[in-house]
């Protein structure tokens, strides 16, 4: 009789690459048809002349997170979005009430900074912790600054300029962890 190498079923299967695997099943799927009756078949892909560098895929995610309400810096790598955060930070300084919020606003922003440093996820990028004393003096200067300029009669129609009103600061997330009510 024959041997064991004869056999069908003790041969093994010849080894393959998982791309040449799904390439192979691609192809028979086309023999078969299966791509024919595909709707928007042999019509171009509705591609976006908007991005400039020829990445159509970032220009994807970028229109997808508009769609969903999503802001670019979620997407973004923690230290990238820590950087952003200090940036905010050090422009909206002025807006604060009081000394002691800058100073909340900075620690509470340190201790991020801190926490991803111990544990660093994603690129290797350097992160500084927030001056807070830097941070008080443009608060303190943009008190000066709006304690300067004269006050002007207000009617009652007339609304406080954007400048004037008290706003929350946007860049500071409310649903972070450990949030103190």
């Amino acid at each position: 009789m024959s041997s064991d190498q004869d056999d069908p079923r003790q041969r093994k299967p010849p080894q393959m690459k998982f791309g040449t695997w799904i390439d192979q099943q691609v192809a028979d799927a086309e023999r078969r048809g299966v791509f024919d009756d595909l709707p928007g078949a042999g019509k171009p892909l509705n591609l976006k002349p908007g991005a400039v560098d020829g990445d159509y895929g970032a220009q994807w995610a970028r229109d997808y997170a508009r769609r969903e309400g999503v802001s670019v810096d979620e997407m973004l790598p923690t230290p990238l979005r820590l950087r952003r955060e200090i940036e905010r930070l050090a422009e909206t300084a002025g807006e604060f009430r009081s000394e002691a919020e800058v100073r909340e606003a900075a620690a509470d922003l340190n201790r991020r900074i801190v926490e991803w440093r111990r544990i660093p996820v994603g690129p290797p990028i350097h992160v500084r912790l927030v001056n807070a004393d830097n941070l008080v003096s443009r608060w303190r200067k943009a008190q000066a600054a709006r304690a300067a300029q004269p006050a002007a009669p207000r009617t009652a129609a007339q609304p406080l300029p954007a400048s004037r009103r008290r706003r929350r600061v946007s860049w500071w997330p409310r649903n972070r962890p450990g949030r103190r009510s």
